[in-house]
């Protein structure tokens, strides 16, 4: 019987534009634009930098693929990793519930520089983005809750996710796909210990697992072989890295079940663990008139994963770690009624955040737990100066699929971004995202982000 991952290489190799039903096409676009945004929004964020200019050292100067931060041209293997670099730092990019994943930031930048380098159209950038997605949240969804606890999921599934983008783009055929998938799975990586120490490697797993999946396509291309069952094999990812992992999940509906369709946007620039109390407590504040004086305690109640990622991020001391602060986001939240780049780059040290971080606390839900990670329900306690009990509850946070943006909310968003970063002028970036809701009709994937 033809394995699991056997089964979803040949899917990945197979797929064609013409496959792609109505829904999943005008849902890659608005992913692809959502993303651009948060790539632009990467430029002159410390950790990107430094990336970006090692991308440049290694690199030529006038290679095909465009490094979007500064207008730059270099190899495809390294655009790639500068791009998804800069597309996660600003905790902006898509995440897909059910996997925990966030396909866009390891999906677009290895397929855009090396449809850039080929001349592919868009046409065929879209068809191989969609293979990028189906591919990475299934082996997230594979991977399981045991996994994520320990592994950031965006490093270890995401290099998957880039070799099948990219080696759908290169036409590899079944075979080489699935050495490909062997290739990349033998280099995934990505810890969660980063977050203690308010460390850079975040942005380090997004590009290893762009530049690592591209590798191994190219590789799978010129004949390099790779594990065969590097996903369930007895010495395979499943065996190091996970004690609940099911191969099921690697093929179930493929071609019937979409999960591009199913990826979630960002509304809050901060972990996605956040963001189902942030709306919660938004609810419970905006229902009852209640302002930041008001709030002696609120409890969150959450699912084990947010306390295995959240928990370490006690008293954050940069704008990224406090990102993963339960108590500083909805601080910011409870204060200006979003958090976004602006409100912590300029507030989430103020006396008022950290006061209001301080009385707030996580508690493990069972039915938010057993939910998870289907479902990110939203549940908060607020305890008010005065002493009333208040509950505030949210199914569906703001981006999600049920809840999600409309494209004139995507564009307003990829516009903040730039404006937030300074990473094109208000001009370049408006023609950009227009030029991008037409890529399906594009004969041929240019640079993306002209600037006058």
């Amino acid at each position: 019987m033809t394995s699991h991952t056997a089964q979803l290489a040949a899917f990945a190799a197979a797929l064609r534009y013409d496959d792609l039903p109505e829904p999943v096409l005008r849902k890659i676009e608005d992913l692809l634009v959502d993303w651009f945004g948060s790539a632009v929004a990467g430029r002159n964020a410390r950790a990107v930098e430094s990336l970006t200019r090692f991308a440049h050292a290694m690199g030529p100067a006038d290679g095909p693929s465009e490094v979007i931060i500064h207008g730059t041209r270099n190899s495809p293997y390294l655009a790639a990793m500068a791009n998804a670099a800069a597309s996660h730092v600003a905790e902006q990019d898509d995440v897909h519930n059910g996997s925990v994943f966030h396909p866009a930031t390891v999906v677009f930048p290895p397929a855009v520089a090396v449809a850039q380098a080929l001349g592919a159209s868009g046409a065929q950038l879209l068809t191989a983005c969609v293979v990028g997605y189906e591919v990475g949240i299934r082996v997230g969804e594979f991977l399981g809750r045991s996994h994520y606890r320990i592994f950031h999921t965006t490093g270890t599934a995401g290099t998957l996710a880039a070799a099948a983008a990219v080696g759908h783009l290169l036409g590899l055929n079944a075979q080489q796909m699935q050495h490909a998938f062997g290739s990349a799975g033998t280099q995934s990586a990505g810890l969660w210990e980063f977050l203690r120490t308010a460390a850079d490697s975040k942005q380090l797993h997004t590009a290893h697992a762009a530049g690592a999946g591209l590798m191994a396509a190219y590789l799978a291309q010129d004949g390099f072989t790779g594990a065969a069952e590097i996903l369930e094999g007895p010495q395979g990812m499943a065996a190091g890295m996970s004690t609940d992992a099911n191969p099921a999940k690697l093929s179930e509906g493929l071609g019937t079940r979409w999960a591009t369709v199913e990826t979630s946007f960002k509304y809050h620039a901060s972990c996605r663990h956040t963001h189902p109390a942030a709306d919660a407590l938004l609810q419970v504040m905006q229902t009852h008139g209640l302002q930041v004086a008001d709030l002696a305690e609120v409890i969150t109640h959450v699912h084990q994963g947010a306390i295995d990622v959240l928990g370490p991020v006690v008293q954050p001391t940069t704008v990224h770690q406090s990102k993963f602060s339960m108590g500083t986001v909805l601080g910011l939240v409870a204060q200006y009624g979003h958090a976004g780049l602006v409100e912590f780059d300029q507030h989430f040290l103020s006396e008022t955040t950290q006061q209001l971080r301080d009385r707030i606390r996580m508690v493990l839900d069972t039915e938010v737990d057993t939910a998870y990670p289907q479902r990110w329900i939203g549940k908060v306690t607020v305890i008010t100066t005065d002493g009333r009990e208040l509950h505030g509850r949210v199914d569906e946070p703001k981006g999600d699929p049920g809840n999600t943006l409309s494209r004139q909310e995507i564009t307003d968003k990829a516009m903040r971004l730039a404006d937030f970063s300074g990473g094109a002028a208000e001009p370049d970036m408006r023609r950009a995202v227009e030029a991008l809701w037409q890529v399906a009709q594009w004969p041929k994937v240019g640079t993306l982000l002209n600037r006058s």
